[in-house]
């Protein structure tokens, strides 16, 4: 097996990324994906296991293979292939039906996607036709995919190396509402907010902000577009994360969880008023593989699952947990560990610098845990466990994550005398 695994890693820096294998090799953390099940994942050797607390940012919301999920697809591969998007689809139908069922007031429509940058390209798309503008405004930072248009409104980081960044796209600081106001104004098509942002450590914004972010919108003739790619879908135990902050957006963005790990699929879900844009011509916007008809059956029943208010209960009933062993984890370690931000199931521990997120992902990868570093705010370690965690798994989770914090102190260390935080 130690054969075929090196075998597997040789063709991964071939064929793959050598970039990727160079990093993982250098830190000592050479895994290739085997099985997986419920919370955990295991090196394909069968050597290592890991509790998986990240979620690939909340593609695994329901947990890896979940049974009930695959039951449905293959059931759905007896009678659906991918499907033609220059036809009517039963199963596309009746999966946006049941999204306007789930979304407030009047957003009825839903426009798939395969990928979260797809599904923001196509949300700035549709506010550029429809307000005949092309200044978008988003957060610094932030993060919306490593596509064309969802490149362009994210931090400079993914943008520069590209050179993709554009005058039309400007950023705020996020959670500061005069900044905001600095930037719009007439010639602004839309403002672009993660409704949670990610990979700029979880800060959650005040319980205002974005109310008055949706008034300064309406008051220049902006759209509000919120990215719950990662924040949507129970997340933060409600359905939507804006729901949160008493807000409606224009347009939402949902993806990741809406798969359940299982079959891509993402929505861009527009107010009725919207759709007019495809009025003239219902074919200038196409998605070949999206919407595709198994993974609609599956997100169908990923949303039945998480808008049922018993299980946005168990949601809210684990984050409590957690914020209680952390409480005690922090105690015996307040000079390495700041704090939690926390709003549900997305979490996002509070380090001393940014050497320590790193740190910290290495050692908890080293006593069996996956977590991740937010990117662009590295003294933050992200949060995601699946959102069927067991309690049994929560313990177990601390007693791993305590181990961890002892490592990473000595990590970290080393990571400041070489100079390296990343």
């Amino acid at each position: 097996m130690r054969t075929i695994k090196k075998d597997i890693i040789n063709k991964f820096k071939l064929y793959v990324s050598s970039g990727k294998v160079k990093f993982y090799k250098r830190y000592g953390m050479r895994f290739v994906m085997g099985k997986r099940e419920g919370s955990f994942i295991s090196d394909i050797d069968g050597k290592k296991q890991l509790l998986n607390l990240h979620c690939n940012g909340g593609v695994f919301n329901l947990g890896h293979r979940n049974r009930e999920l695959i039951e449905i697809l293959n059931n759905a591969m007896k009678m659906y292939d991918i499907g033609n998007h220059h036809l009517i689809s039963k199963p596309r139908a009746e999966l946006a039906e049941y999204i306007s069922y789930l979304m407030p007031e009047d957003l009825n429509y839903t426009i798939f996607g395969v990928s979260g940058g797809e599904a923001i390209d196509t949300a700035i798309k549709i506010a550029r036709g429809y307000t005949g503008k092309r200044k978008i405004i988003s957060a610094k930072g932030g993060y919306h995919g490593h596509t064309g248009l969802a490149l362009a409104a994210g931090d400079k980081k993914y943008r520069e190396p590209f050179n993709s960044s554009s005058s039309d796209f400007l950023q705020v600081e996020f959670n500061n509402i005069n900044s905001l106001e600095e930037k719009i104004d007439r010639e602004t098509a839309a403002v672009i907010f993660e409704t949670i942002p990610a990979t700029l450590g979880m800060p959650i914004a005040d319980n205002d902000y974005f109310k008055k972010v949706k008034r300064i919108c309406e008051k220049n003739g902006a759209l509000l577009i919120l990215d719950e790619v990662q924040s949507g879908l129970g997340r933060t135990g409600k359905l939507w994360a804006f729901e949160h902050f008493d807000v409606v957006p224009d347009i939402v963005v949902l993806g990741k969880g809406l798969s359940g790990g299982i079959y891509p699929i993402t929505a861009t879900i527009i107010r009725k008023n919207l759709e007019k844009i495809f009025k003239k011509d219902p074919f200038i916007h196409i998605s070949t593989f999206g919407g595709a008809e198994p993974g609609a059956v599956v997100a169908k029943r990923v949303l039945e699952i998480v808008s049922n208010e018993s299980f946005l209960k168990s949601v809210n009933l684990k984050s409590e947990l957690f914020s209680l062993y952390f409480d005690k984890l922090k105690e015996k370690d307040q000079g390495f560990i700041k704090g939690l931000r926390r709003i549900g199931l997305m979490m996002g521990i509070e380090l001393k610098d940014d050497f320590s997120g790193p740190a910290m992902t290495k050692a908890a990868f080293d006593k069996g845990v996956l977590l991740v570093y937010a990117n662009n705010d590295k003294s933050i370690v992200q949060l995601l466990p699946p959102l069927t965690i067991g309690e049994e798994e929560i313990e177990l989770s601390f007693e791993l994550l305590e181990k961890s914090v002892k490592r990473a102190k000595i990590i970290r260390y080393l990571l400041k005398i070489i100079g390296g935080s990343s």
